[in-house]
C-alpha cells in the first residue's frame, strides 16, 4: 500500500535519508507516492547484479547481504546502517534476503527520488504554492508528482523544470469549453490539472471529428504545433470543468523541447540501427514514404502516432524521420515524453543519399 500524508508516515519517512533534509511539504508530496511492503523469512528483496531503479528502506526486522552466495554483513531495523537506502549502488553489489520472520519495506522509484529531491533544494516545491492551487484544485502533491514522474522530466535539467513551474499560467475552464481548436496557431503547451478534456480530428468524412485520446490528470497535449511551427492538428474540448496549466511556446520550447530531443547524424542513425536493433520510423504521409525511405522502417504519420504508440516497444531504439527533421522531432518529443528511447534524424531524410535521384 502507498504512505498517507498523516503525521505518524510522515515522521516514518522524515526517519531515512535524504528525506531527514527535506522540507515538510516536499515529503508530505513524497508519501503519497512510496510503497510499503512486506517480506516473508527467506524472500530475497533484490539481486546481485540487478538493476532495476528502485530505492528500498528497511522499516522492520532484518535482511542479510550477500556476495556470490556469501554473506557480507546485515542490515537491521532501527539502526542507524538501516536509515540509509539498501544497495543503491546499480548495479547491485550484492543480494538482500530476508532473515527475520518478516519484514517491512519502503520502495520507491529512484529516479523519481532523485529528480524531486533537487527539486527540493532548489524550491521548486515552493514555487507551486505560489501559483493559487489551494482553492480546491489538486496541488502539488498530484498533478506536480504525476509529471515528475513521466520519463521526460527525468531527462530535463533541473533548473528547467523549477522555471517551467514558475512560468506555468492557470486557467479554469468549463464543461463543453475548446481549449485548442483545429487549425488554430499553437501558442501554448497544456498540462491537465484537474478534470477530463477530449482530443479529436475532424477529417473529410467525420466533420463532428473522430474522438482520439481522453485526457486527465497530469497528462500534457499542444506540443505538435510548437514545435513543428504548424497549425494545430485537432481539437481539445473539456469534457468536465478542470483546470489546466500552459506554458507559453517560447518557454516550451527553450525548457522543455530542446533539452529533451536527441539529435543522430545519418552515419550514427545507421549504426545503431545495424549494431543495436534499433528501428527506423517514418513520420511523413504514407505517400511521401513510398516515394523513398530507409531500409526497414515503419511508417506512421504524424497525425496518428498516438493512436499506435501503444504498438510501439519501449525497449527498442527509435530512430525517427522525416524531409527535414521538423515533423520528426515533435513526433520525437512525443516519444521521449511518454518513456520511449527516441532519437531524430538530424537534417532529415532529405539531406541524406536516400532522397538523390536514382
Amino acid at each position: 500500500m502507498e504512505l498517507s500524508g498523516n503525521p505518524k508516515d510522515l515522521a516514518l519517512l522524515r526517519s531515512f535519508t535524504p528525506f531527514d533534509g527535506m522540507k515538510p511539504e516536499s515529503v508530505a508530496v513524497f508519501a503519497r507516492k512510496i510503497s510499503r511492503r512486506q517480506a516473508p523469512k527467506g524472500r530475497l528483496l533484490f539481486t546481485e547484479g540487478d538493476d532495476d531503479k528502485q530505492t528500498f528502506y528497511l522499516v522492520s526486522g532484518s535482511v542479510d547481504l550477500l556476495a556470490e552466495g556469501e554473506i557480507i554483513g546485515s542490515v537491521r531495523s532501527g539502526t542507524p546502517k538501516s536509515k540509509s537506502p539498501l544497495a543503491h549502488q546499480l548495479p547491485r553489489p550484492y543480494s538482500a534476503v530476508v532473515t527475520s520472520d518478516r519484514i517491512e519495506y519502503l520502495q520507491i522509484d529512484s529516479e523519481f527520488l532523485d529528480v524531486a529531491v533537487t527539486l527540493d533544494q532548489t524550491g521548486a516545491y515552493k514555487v507551486l504554492e505560489l501559483n493559487g492551487l489551494e482553492d480546491g484544485a489538486p496541488g502539488p502533491d498530484d498533478w506536480m508528482t504525476a509529471l515528475l514522474q513521466t520519463k521526460a522530466f527525468h531527462k530535463i535539467p533541473p533548473a528547467n523544470i523549477q522555471a517551467v513551474f514558475m512560468r506555468l499560467q492557470r486557467i479554469d475552464c468549463r464543461a463543453g469549453e475548446v481549449v485548442i481548436k483545429q487549425g488554430d496557431n499553437g501558442d501554448y503547451f497544456y498540462v491537465v490539472v484537474k478534470g477530463i478534456c477530449q482530443v479529436a480530428r475532424e477529417t473529410p468524412l467525420n466533420k463532428d471529428g473522430v474522438r482520439l485520446a481522453e485526457l486527465k490528470m497530469g497528462d500534457t497535449f499542444g506540443e505538435e504545433a510548437l514545435i513543428s511551427d504548424v497549425k494545430r492538428n485537432a481539437t481539445v474540448t473539456m469534457v468536465t470543468d478542470g483546470v489546466l496549466m500552459r506554458l507559453a511556446k517560447d518557454d516550451f520550447r527553450k525548457l522543455l523541447h530542446e533539452p529533451l530531443l536527441d539529435w543522430v547524424d545519418y552515419d550514427h542513425a545507421k549504426r545503431i540501427v545495424a549494431a543495436e536493433g534499433g528501428l527506423w520510423v517514418d513520420v511523413r504521409l504514407p505517400s511521401e514514404f513510398e516515394h523513398y525511405r530507409a531500409d526497414g522502417a515503419i511508417n506512421i504519420p504524424l497525425h496518428s502516432l498516438r493512436l499506435k504508440m501503444k504498438a510501439l516497444d519501449r525497449n527498442r531504439h527509435y530512430i525517427v524521420c522525416c524531409d527535414t527533421g521538423r515533423r520528426s522531432s515533435a513526433c520525437a518529443y512525443i516519444l521521449a515524453e511518454r518513456g520511449f528511447n527516441a532519437s531524430v534524424l538530424r537534417g532529415g531524410l532529405g539531406s541524406t543519399e536516400l532522397a538523390a535521384p536514382r
